[in-house]
């Protein structure tokens, strides 16, 4: 799949000004609240018209202005899942998720209701009506209503943003299952770091309408320059890494990434399962030298790679692991004591314990995505 997009588009006091390509999986539109990601996701779905500008899907052009072209929502076979669930109260599930289906041309259906009831989890709630599910239930329910449409594309607009962090937690594993199993790509839009971290193969960056960084989630997010961007608050790296094993005696999971090997509180999955993990950039700790007999468990050589610059006492360091980022965030002070510049030998400490299970998200079936005291 890629989803082509070069809009222009002015909305009150925003000027949309967007140009990217996305290929398969998940593609995160990232970006602070005002940024324009749900006027570009409106755009892509037919519910705004951009002043100018293309918008195609695998070849299929659903809007050139150039060219008069301007197919309607209802004819463009996107999936769309909002920030609450729009279930129809007075429907049981089954019945919402065949609503969904009812409006599939024959020819195009392809997705099949029992594998999309297994595939969400939502077997159990099949003769319940709306008002009896929870908040997760009901997102469920969406997605799975708009699959059964059989979309080209599936949009999903800040899903989880009316969930509270215990619902976040029930739906987050079914949209990564989502994003591997399903052959829908999906175009998600968030503000927040930890989802994007978690779930997305690609990200678009946004700032007051334009985009200012696309590309694989890893490299952009270890971007210590988009930082006023992406946020410092939770910034840091995203490692691939695959689990090598378990040490049972110490409750330990064993993982491997180009940076080196990770110790990890045990995590249920199978060796050979490939997951990834995120570091943030205040878990993380430097060191000049090669440090000795210190509870953190984490430690990896690399080069300083970058220093973002910076005017109050706080900096971002990247270092270079064998190809892999770490970011680093450390005082100003402990830059001039430690002598760090580009292409300075430094050790990064992660504790396990900073590594829980919100930092590790997994099995990832494409690619590598697949307690110290």
């Amino acid at each position: 799949m890629t989803l082509v997009v070069d809009i222009r588009r002015r909305t009150g006091g925003l000027q949309l000004d967007a140009t990217f390509e996305a290929g398969p999986g998940l593609t995160a539109l990232f970006g602070r609240s005002g940024a324009g990601k749900t006027s570009l996701i409106n755009v892509i779905a037919g519910l705004l018209r951009p002043d100018e500008g293309r918008v195609a899907v695998n070849g299929t052009v659903l809007v050139d202005t150039a060219c008069a072209i301007h197919v309607p929502p209802h004819k463009r076979r996107v999936g769309y899942v909002f920030q609450e669930g729009r279930l129809f109260p007075h429907m049981t599930v089954r019945q919402n998720l065949l609503y969904g289906r009812w409006f599939a041309p024959e020819a195009t259906r392809a997705g099949d209701f029992a594998h999309v009831v297994e595939l969400l989890g939502i077997e159990m709630l099949l003769d319940r009506r709306p008002a009896r599910l929870s908040g997760g239930e009901k997102q469920r329910v969406a997605i799975g209503r708009a699959l059964l449409a059989s979309p080209r594309l599936l949009l999903m607009d800040e899903p989880l943003a009316s969930l509270d962090e215990a619902r976040k937690a029930e739906i987050l594993p079914y949209i990564e299952r989502l994003r591997d199993e399903s052959r829908v790509p999906i175009v998600y839009v968030s503000h927040s770091v930890a989802e994007v971290a978690r779930l997305a193969t690609t990200i678009v960056v946004l700032s007051q309408g334009s985009v200012v960084s696309v590309g694989p989630v890893a490299d952009v997010m270890g971007r210590i320059d988009l930082f006023p961007h992406t946020g410092r608050a939770e910034a840091g790296a995203i490692i691939e890494a695959i689990l090598e094993g378990h040490d049972d005696a110490f409750g330990l999971s064993l993982l491997r990434s180009q940076a080196g090997l990770w110790r990890l509180p045990r995590m249920d999955l199978a060796p050979g399962s490939r997951v990834r993990i995120r570091v943030r950039a205040r878990d993380v700790i430097l060191a000049a030298k090669p440090p000795e007999q210190l509870s953190a468990l984490n430690v990896l050589a690399g080069v300083v790679s970058g220093i973002a610059a910076a005017e109050g006492p706080i900096v971002e360091v990247r270092v270079d692991c064998n190809g892999e980022a770490i970011i680093a965030r450390v005082t100003r002070y402990s830059v001039q004591q430690l002598g760090l510049k580009p292409g300075a030998p430094v050790h990064a400490l992660v504790k396990s314990v900073a590594l829980d299970r919100r930092s590790v998200s997994g099995p990832l079936r494409t690619g590598m995505d697949g307690d110290d005291a």
